[in-house]
């Protein structure tokens, strides 16, 4: 699990086995696998709340890594509800959204992974991935 910091451009999204996770099912780490689209090898990842991930704002700030017009296109994240700004002005369902990268364990294909966790309505906590995309550096 790791930042992504150069520009890339945002390729085939694989199969994942599971997409939302709900409350108990977070703790202590949200545990699923993904198919690399290149070899097909089965992977697998674990999200822990307040832990995995990095912030998508450094994602879209200045371009630096992709637009925003590329997050939505790939549907990687929606426009932020007017209610929910504070969280950026991209988000996966108005809730704070991270992202990382990851490899294949096989080929060693660039992945990232975009998902948002926190409190939906009271009690109700929910870790959601939006996907898992191949990426290849542009720069």
């Amino acid at each position: 699990m790791y930042s992504i910091s150069k520009k890339i451009s945002i390729g085939k999204k694989a199969t994942i086995a599971k997409n939302k996770f709900i409350n108990d099912e977070t703790i202590p780490a949200a545990k699923t696998t993904f198919t690399c689209c290149h070899c097909t090898q089965e992977n697998t990842i674990e999200i822990s709340p307040y832990q995995s991930g990095f912030p998508i704002f450094q994602i879209y700030a200045d371009d630096k890594v992709l637009s925003k017009a590329e997050l939505l296109k790939h549907g990687m994240t929606t426009e932020t509800s007017q209610r929910m700004q504070h969280f950026g002005e991209l988000t996966v369902n108005d809730l704070p959204t991270l992202y990382f990268g990851t490899n294949c364990s096989s080929c060693s294909s660039t992945y990232i992974c975009v998902f948002s966790y926190g409190e939906w309505q009271p009690g109700l906590e929910v870790l959601n991935i939006s996907g898992i995309w191949e990426y290849k550096e542009t720069e």
